[in-house]
């Protein structure tokens, strides 16, 4: 079955909307500042990629409800939804919630509403019409499997339309980790080359409205998502477990590997993490492997958590509905798991691409693949 992505909205370091975040990528460009939201000489790594809606050392509370309120409207907008009559629900994918409202109430007595901690006011405060909010924290890959669960219910004739969003803002105690973790220290994020250094966070939002009998056409259709859980390392990726994800979503999408044209990878700039995708990506497509247009845009936004997946999959209609896609920003000089790969340096034109999956990787082995397709 194909689900219709009717509505769209996307906010990140790099503009506010799905056309100016998509135009940027094309452009080869990044969203790497100089850290704003707190105190820059504790850490080894000062650079992120910030939303910029801030001053300088200065934070508030609630920011990521306050973008997926915003977001939830917009995609709702785009899609001229009448929900008058129709059955509908909310699916919220996010790896940190509002934990930085909390820290910000722990280290700085900053007040905070006990009920704005959970989304399900945010996500529906800008709407004019009531609807359950259900929220998925899993890790890197929360908001490909929120998309996975509305299209499930959708497929079960639960309902009418769903909504789906991602969101994560960076928190300190998240922050502080990668940069213990990351002995090299990275300044940029730089998926796939043998001189990156690791992870850097990024602030993202994104949403989509789905249709199960659009009226008019869509901006592109979901096939279908594909999970798997291996459990393998708490961090530490799983080569069979990536397999395992993205061949369920082949299946369920009735596909095959050569029927894949172009493929959005999850590429956190980890020296294991880009081996092992790239490992799995070559297992599981086999001979076709040298064929698939690859692309990420990490480099561009920084890793936005459980926004991550979502906000790779509206960029990936961007490059369906206008023919281009966008690079990897700053490709160089690629690992030998790339070898005879194509992993794209520039942007490139998207006329002969059909199927588009775009994967989603988190810790504890959380995978989620989603599977688009032109109209």
């Amino acid at each position: 079955m194909r689900i219709g992505i009717t509505g769209m909205a996307v906010k990140t370091c790099l503009g506010d909307n799905a056309d100016q975040c998509y135009q940027a990528m094309c452009q080869s460009r990044d969203g790497n500042l100089p850290l704003k939201g707190f105190e820059i000489e504790k850490y080894n790594s000062r650079m992120a990629y910030e939303i910029d809606d801030r001053v300088a050392g200065e934070d508030r509370p609630f920011r990521a409800s306050e973008w997926l309120s915003d977001i939830v409207q917009q995609a709702v907008d785009n899609a001229g939804v009448d929900a008058g009559a129709k059955r509908c629900a909310i699916f919220v994918g996010t790896g940190l919630r509002e934990l930085r409202s909390v820290e910000l109430w722990y280290n700085k007595s900053t007040p905070i509403r006990l009920d704005r901690l959970h989304f399900g006011n945010s996500a529906t405060e800008k709407l004019p019409f009531t609807a359950p909010v259900y929220t998925f924290c899993n890790a890197c890959s929360a908001s490909n499997f929120a998309l996975g669960v509305a299209m499930d219910m959708l497929e079960a004739d639960e309902l009418d339309f769903a909504i789906v969003a991602g969101i994560d803002s960076i928190t300190e105690s998240m922050f502080g980790l990668l940069d213990r973790v990351n002995s090299m220290h990275p300044q940029h994020l730089r998926s796939f080359n043998k001189d990156r250094r690791g992870v850097i966070m990024g602030e993202g939002a994104a949403a989509v409205v789905l249709e199960k009998n659009p009226v008019s056409e869509p901006h592109a259709w979901l096939r279908a998502v594909g999970v798997s859980c291996d459990a393998y390392q708490d961090t530490a990726p799983h080569k069979d477990g990536l397999v395992s994800a993205m061949k369920d979503a082949s299946e369920r999408a009735e596909l095959i590997p050569e029927n894949i044209d172009m493929l959005f990878v999850h590429g956190t700039g980890t020296i294991l993490n880009d081996q092992v995708e790239l490992t799995a990506v070559r297992e599981y497509f086999g001979d076709h492997a040298k064929e698939v247009l690859v692309t990420g845009i990490k480099p561009n936004i920084g890793h936005t958590s459980g926004a991550s997946g979502l906000i790779s999959l509206i960029i990936a209609v961007q490059g369906l509905k206008n023919g281009v896609v966008p690079p990897i920003f700053g490709l160089h000089d690629p690992i030998e798991e790339a070898r005879g790969m194509r992993l794209l340096d520039t942007a490139t034109t998207t006329e002969l691409v059909r199927n588009v999956q775009i994967n989603a990787f988190g810790f504890g082995g959380v995978n989620a693949v989603a599977i688009i397709s032109r109209t």
